[in-house]
């Protein structure tokens, strides 16, 4: 099983693209975050 991991930093901003890649990639379970702090990451 592939796993895979979007991220972007502000709210505003759209997972959609870094979704749809890594679907294609085969991944099965895509842990996502809208997070601007790179010390807090809960999904990663």
């Amino acid at each position: 099983m592939l796993f895979g991991y979007a991220r972007v930093s502000t709210q505003d901003q759209n997972l959609a693209l870094q979704l749809d890649d890594l679907q294609k990639a085969g991944c099965h379970k895509i842990f996502q975050e809208k997070v601007s702090s790179a010390k807090v990451r809960p999904q990663l």
